[in-house]
């Protein structure tokens, strides 16, 4: 039996039950019999599920990412790791790689730790297929659960996002207005936040938005080092596909086509305008500096941490928050 069984056996949300339990006044005085009735009847303990029930809770957050080594997801785990620290919380951190069954395998380790809450950092989490889902939605029975720019419709579990869809949107309309007509795309995931780039782009251009395996060569999906996407450019180029302007979904694909662009002697932003995407620092370390989208990862990381804290004190948290990106304008572009 746990808060998850009261709730609905009681027929309220999880955060209702916090409330009652915390004796939280913002709550009728009905539906505070009725769940305390609920309790009784079930001989109900508060575990660690929430650390607002003030009882049996190890102040531990739980935070799985598929590698450490990806620039974004350490800057993520940076940033929560941070604020978690700040409301004296320790986390514990697993690098699960992109198998689903993996992934399974340590989120139940983090619920045999008796963590309070577990983050999900990254949009690649989010399956396509709810099957592949339903292992993080079983998790949301037992602890909170938060996921870092992504988003999954389920009882006890909330997002915190960027609107990737609009600043790609945005960016490449940009790109049009400053000049550029033939705007390659490069990408290089299909996770949740990669499809809601993708979608922006072939909005911005006019494409039919199943027009994925675009036959003209302007949509490359390319899973590269930044040599790799180097030599991949310039073989597009040599196959006779001209392009005026490279939106790309990351930075790193950015400084790839900021090293094709020399390597073909092309003048960046004169013949050539690049835009990367996180506004990580290598787009301040590259020469000329890298114009990028900020989307705001600081902020959706506190979000995130902000939203547990309220959410264990038995608060109305929303599920989902969305953070609008910024184009930070540096020297690969001409607007």
């Amino acid at each position: 039996m746990n808060i998850y069984d009261i709730s609905k056996k009681a027929g309220v949300s999880i955060a209702t039950v916090s409330r009652v339990i915390n004796g939280n006044s913002n709550v009728r005085e009905k539906t505070k019999e009725k769940v305390l009735k609920v309790i009784e009847e079930c001989g109900y303990t508060p575990n660690a599920f929430a650390r607002g029930l003030g009882l049996n809770s190890m102040n531990t957050v739980g935070i799985m990412c598929a590698s450490s080594s990806d620039p974004y997801l350490a800057t993520a785990i940076n940033y929560l790791e941070r604020d978690l620290r700040q409301h004296n919380y320790d986390a514990l951190l697993c690098c699960t790689g992109y198998e689903v069954d993996v992934r399974e395998k340590y989120l139940n380790l983090l619920l045999s730790k008796r963590t309070d809450a577990i983050i999900l950092v990254g949009s690649n989490f989010v399956e396509a297929t709810s099957e592949k889902n339903q292992y993080i939605r079983d998790a949301a029975k037992k602890v909170p659960i938060i996921i870092v720019n992504g988003a999954l419709d389920g009882e006890n579990i909330f997002s915190a996002l960027c609107d990737d869809y609009r600043a790609v949107y945005e960016a490449v309309k940009a790109l049009q207005n400053s000049g550029c007509s033939k705007i390659l795309y490069l990408y290089n995931s299909k996770s949740y936040s990669g499809n809601k780039k993708l979608a922006g782009y072939l909005a911005a251009m006019g494409m039919d938005a199943k027009a994925e395996s675009d036959s003209s060569g302007y949509i490359q999906f390319f899973d590269g080092n930044i040599t790799e996407v180097r030599d991949h450019l310039t073989a597009l180029r040599n196959s006779g596909l001209e392009f005026d302007a490279i939106m790309t979904a990351d930075d790193n694909l950015a400084i790839g086509a900021l090293k094709y662009a020399k390597a073909n002697q092309i003048a960046v932003p004169e013949q050539l305008s690049i835009i990367g995407y996180n506004n990580s620092f290598i787009a301040e370390c590259s020469d000329p500096e890298l114009t990028s989208i900020d989307n705001k990862l600081e902020a959706v990381c506190s979000n995130c941490i902000n939203t547990l804290m309220e959410f264990f004190n038995g608060q109305e948290v929303p599920l989902k928050t969305i953070f609008s990106a910024e184009i930070v304008k540096r020297g690969t572009t001409r607007f």
